[in-house]
């Protein structure tokens, strides 16, 4: 189990083998091409209104800024796009500055090739190439690429300034959760160590067994945050939990698994479930004179994954409130925020003397450990 426990580490999201964030988007993606896009005619509609005075037909201005704006754009994206692997590798001010030259250079060719094709047409059909085309070539064309610097460098500031802040509130919530994670499980420890301590003398070999599975334990709760393990591995834990407790609470602990229909491979944050299951056994179970049992349920709903952790609790406990079940709990959902921002939660309810927690999470076909 100790080995198991300790090579889900490596894993290809892992931090330490993660390529640093660049601070360009990514303009190979479809989205990022539609912003694209969708700025490219808002800056030609705000143009066309602001030059109505000075042309008498708005639909023909507008058509032709549009046209111009979408082929700067979709250009210079493209050439982002290409170059992108090529500006990762130098420093951020570097790669700023040598894609500031490269969008001017984009900018400044489009141009002149506009100014060109518009001499062909306005040769061909003198009534609409005047007023669709530029007639002044160097002001076009300077005017063009000094607007397109300044545009430029805005753009790779805010691009820049915006990554630093992402990377700045994904350090902070690291931070947070590590912090929990320091704080999670004294009790756990005290009562682990007593039991084992126990054991020692009615049965060497249960201690032994309990001393290894104590250590897998610790091994994942201190290890890297951010890292993500496979889910089987992930219940492994659990389950390496349950029989450290299952040796201190004995028959008042029954634990009921169905989770044969999850996708073992998917990837997640590690500690997900584990705490989970240990505030059922602390807060619930361990609670009532008899025990209970835990029930730990899992799905695939298409493409999200759902596991749910039910136990017993006294009536009126206040089971929710108790300070360790809520500090669990945000330290999951913190997980779970930081590894798929806006489309992860955790759900808790509370009724009929049973406390469940809902982990739900999307799952994607290739979100799956290598090899």
């Amino acid at each position: 189990m100790a080995a198991s426990v300790s090579d889900s580490r490596a894993t290809p999201s892992s931090p330490a083998t993660k390529a640093p964030t660049f601070f360009l988007p990514d303009f190979c993606d479809s989205p990022a091409v539609f912003v694209v896009v969708l700025i490219g005619e808002l800056v030609a509609l705000v143009i066309a209104l602001a030059r109505q005075a000075l042309h008498d037909n708005f639909w023909m201005d507008l058509a032709g800024s549009s046209m111009f704006l979408l082929w700067i754009g979709l250009t210079c994206s493209a050439v982002l796009c290409r170059s992108r692997a090529w500006l990762q590798t130098m420093p951020p001010a570097r790669a700023a500055m040598v894609a500031i030259g490269l969008l001017v250079l984009t900018i400044g060719i489009v141009s002149e090739a506009v100014f060109q094709v518009g001499r062909i047409w306005s040769g061909d059909i003198e009534s609409v190439g005047p007023s669709f085309f530029p007639r002044e070539h160097a002001s076009f064309v300077l005017r063009n690429v000094a607007v397109g610097f300044i545009v430029s460098a805005l753009a790779l500031r805010y691009f820049y300034v915006s990554a630093e802040w992402k990377r700045t509130i994904e350090l902070e919530a690291l931070a947070r959760i590590r912090a929990l994670q320091a704080r999670i499980r004294p009790h756990f420890l005290f009562n682990s160590m007593n039991t084992i301590a126990a054991l020692t003398r009615s049965s060497p070999e249960r201690a032994e067994q309990a001393v290894e599975d104590l250590a897998d334990l610790f091994r994942a709760s201190l290890s890297d945050a951010s890292a993500r393990i496979s889910l089987k591995d992930e219940l492994d834990i659990a389950r390496t939990h349950q029989r450290i407790e299952q040796l201190r609470l004995g028959e008042r602990l029954t634990v009921r698994w169905d989770v044969d229909e999850l996708p073992m491979r998917a990837l997640v944050p590690s500690l997900i479930v584990q705490p989970l299951l240990e505030n059922a056994v602390y807060h619930g179970v361990e609670t009532l004179p008899r025990g209970g049992e835990v029930s730990i349920v899992g799905r695939r709903h298409d493409d999200q994954v759902h596991i749910e952790v039910r136990n017993p609790i006294l009536a009126q406990s206040g089971y929710v409130n108790r300070e360790g079940n809520r500090m669990a709990l945000e330290n999951i959902r913190q997980r779970l925020e930081l590894a798929w921002p806006g489309r992860a939660r955790i759900e808790t309810e509370q009724r009929d003397g049973e406390f469940c927690a809902r982990l739900i999470f999307p799952y994607a076909g290739d979100d799956m450990v290598s090899g």
